[in-house]
């Protein structure tokens, strides 16, 4: 076998073997990456090797860490991530889940489907997926519970609409992708736009539906739920803030007033604006937001130069040589290709977190899937559509990996909060019909690629 291929095959192993140990991922891959770095040193001795590893490594390392810090692009990610936070501790969100309830209270399945809109309001507001699981746990379970829904049911609707703000834009996913590619942020935004409205509303389908099928699963209340002026006045004033914020984040991009790191500014100005309105802008409460984003993008950041230094040792032994080589073998056509990568990816989310996947993988199946001349329609304005369609395919891929034990974020962000009596299996079950509902929207957007790539034509058609 291929020295290269050896070395490629031991360095996932050992980073596979050092994940499951209990280590933190960003020391993981920082430590892997410098073993590595010796091994391939001696490889060269040795075995006749040409990776070019060594000490003059390390400073590679570091030019490569000093991009990220330089990339004016990558200041949205703390804005984006205080505008979630901020729009949490602003009460917002809240107000807007119990008066939703006046809408589908009544409704077999009713709450649960105010969760799934919920989850789409504030995906497009906030992006940030353990504050979105935790709010609508907190505010939702403890109501479903009351009113009877089945364990498994409400905890896996809260964990699927709890997701849909790593899709939905503005998605730091989204970012960290465009970058890495030099794809146009505008671009993806715009593209997700149909796929993530097309899941969310595949989700309300089915709660719908199964509600339909199966009542005692989630019967419906009669408690405080009546349709009144008064009450949709209510909804409206609820609303109204968040709808705001996205018109303002979003319609700043789409229309060339700012880029995504000023737009980013705004809703993290906006939310604070938003929070002094609702007398919840506290000095107790700037600083907890403060805090937690720093927690975040520091846990981001660190994986960012854990992946940076795994990612060109992984290139320096030939990583991406033998994994184009292993995939370009394969009897597949063009669109084979791209499913076999989609499947990969899928795998992968099982056990890695998205940020590896992007920053490691990713920039190595970029390119296969660019040379394929899958000549995907653009419309004459979309940069690059091929590499739209399938970045945004891999993001949708990459949303089930928040689900998919044992690596399920979002299973561990309900657990913290839930009541007792709900179990971690319970929720297991409970993602199952919605992991089905993500693979149905792949599909979709594998047979129809125009759904990524006809909004942004149109928006920056002007």
């Amino acid at each position: 076998m291929d020295p290269n291929a050896i070395l490629v095959i031991l360095m996932f192993s050992t980073f596979i073997v050092f994940l499951l140990s209990g280590f933190q991922v960003p020391w993981v891959l920082g430590g892997v990456a410098v073993i590595f770095t010796v091994v391939g040193y001696f490889a060269d001795l040795y075995l006749g090797t040409m990776t070019g590893l060594g000490i003059q490594t390390l400073g590679m390392f570091a030019n490569r860490l000093y991009s990220y810090v330089d990339n004016w692009v990558l200041v949205s990610v703390p804005m984006f991530i205080f505008m979630g936070l901020m729009l949490d501790r602003s009460g917002v969100a809240e107000e807007m889940m119990l008066t939703m309830q006046y809408l589908f209270g009544r409704l077999h399945g009713g709450i649960a489907v105010t969760v799934a809109v919920t989850g789409i309001i504030l995906a497009a507001s906030t992006g940030i997926i353990g504050a979105s699981v935790v709010l609508l746990g907190l505010i939702s379970l403890p109501v479903m519970s009351k009113a009877g829904y089945d364990r498994s049911f409400a905890s896996g609707t809260v964990c699927a609409a709890g997701c849909l703000g790593i899709l939905i834009p503005p998605s730091i996913m989204l970012i960290v992708m465009g970058d890495n590619l030099g794809v146009s942020i505008g671009d993806l935004f715009m593209g997700a736009i149909f796929p993530g409205l097309i899941l969310g509303m595949l989700y309300v389908v089915f709660i719908l539906i199964y509600c339909s099928i199966f009542p005692e699963k989630a019967p419906a209340s009669s408690e405080g739920f009546s349709f009144s002026w008064r009450n949709m006045y209510g909804v409206f004033k609820a609303l109204l803030p968040p709808v705001i914020l996205v018109i303002v984040v979003l319609g700043s991009i789409s229309f060339g007033v700012a880029a995504p790191t000023e737009a980013s500014a705004f809703g993290a100005m906006g939310t604070t604006v938003i929070a002094l309105f609702k007398g919840k802008l506290t000095g107790n409460a700037l600083k907890d937001v403060t805090y937690e984003t720093f927690k975040i993008v520091g846990y981001i950041f660190g994986i960012f130069f854990g992946a940076t230094a795994f990612a060109l040792v992984l290139r320096l032994i030939g990583g991406d040589e033998v994994i184009e080589r292993s995939i370009s073998a394969m009897p597949f056509g063009a669109y084979g290709v791209v499913i076999l990568i989609i499947g990969i990816v899928f795998i992968l989310g099982f056990f890695l977190d998205w940020i590896e996947i992007t920053l490691i993988v990713l920039p190595i199946l970029g390119p296969i899937v660019a040379d394929l001349n899958l000549n995907i329609e653009g419309y004459g304005v979309v940069t690059d559509p091929s590499l739209v369609w399938f970045v945004l395919l891999v993001a949708l891929t990459l949303q089930t990996s928040f689900l998919t034990p044992p690596m399920g974020f979002a299973l561990f962000y309900l657990k913290g909060v839930c009541p007792p009596e709900i179990r971690f299996v319970d929720m297991c079950k409970g993602i199952i019909p919605y992991l089905i509902l993500q693979i149905i929207t792949i599909i979709i957007v594998l047979i129809w690629p125009s759904l990524t790539t006809w909004l942004p034509a149109v928006v920056y058609n002007r």
